[in-house]
């Protein structure tokens, strides 16, 4: 097993880590890594596995069997040895834009308090689809609500529950086609807000933002008809 220090920390930039397992379609395994793999709408990091004199270029990064995370990087991996010790650098620009964009679509969430049905994650951009039979009256609305919450410096925490307490409440789960990260035996919820003054709580295994004052302005773009009762709603970092 990986172990996840993204998931305790996405402000870490990089780390050591030591080669443990090369797969058979030239993969590389690592003890522990603060690259996130794809997975749940939001692409995987990409960055630089560096040792001593060599520099390989992650292209991406995905999760493997028993809770191993598998690295691909570009060109060979011919000579690499099990045990070899690697500092793993994120491109830090790309993954913050990913954790204010993953932030400000739970935030979206929020504002069009529908069923979720797909959602993606850019570093820029990103957009979430909702089960949604009429069009939006107001988008204009919409997104001054939603740079409304932004600016209200709300906090970020994170909690733990089961599996079981999950499935208890089935209420929390926004999205209608994409299950929460399960099967570990406890799940990650993310609050914006306080227990107090909560805006959203919802189970997410992504990486986020401390404060929505981090997300910046926001720009709602267009919004698509993707087939009956369901609308896809873009919005963007307004930089």
């Amino acid at each position: 097993m990986t172990e996840l220090l993204f998931r305790d920390d996405a402000y870490l930039k990089s780390t050591s880590a030591e080669l443990v397992e090369l797969t058979d379609n030239g993969g590389l395994i690592f003890n522990q890594t603060v690259f996130y793999p794809i997975g749940g709408g939001q692409p995987s990091d990409v960055g630089e596995l560096i040792s001593d004199d060599l520099n390989l270029k992650v292209r991406e990064v995905r999760k493997g069997d028993q809770g191993k995370v598998v690295f691909f990087v570009e060109g060979s991996t011919e000579g690499l040895q099990i045990g070899q010790k690697f500092e793993q650098k994120l491109d830090w620009s790309t993954r913050y834009g990913y954790m204010k964009i993953h932030t400000a679509l739970h935030l979206l969430s929020v504002v069009i308090p529908l069923g979720v049905t797909g959602g993606s994650i850019g570093s820029e951009k990103g957009r979430l689809d909702f089960e949604m039979p009429e069009p939006l009256e107001n988008k204009e609305i919409l997104e001054n609500e939603l740079n409304e919450l932004i600016a209200r410096g709300l906090k970020i925490t994170e909690s733990w529950i089961t599996d079981a307490e999950l499935e208890a409440n089935p209420s929390l789960v926004k999205t209608m086609r994409v299950k929460p990260p399960m099967g570990q035996g406890k799940v990650r919820l993310v609050r914006i807000g306080t227990e107090t003054d909560e805006i959203d709580l919802q189970p997410c295994g992504g990486t986020h933002v401390k404060n929505t004052l981090e997300i910046g302005k926001i720009r709602l773009g267009k919004v698509e008809n993707k087939g009956k009762s369901n609308r896809r709603v873009h919005l963007h970092l307004d930089t």
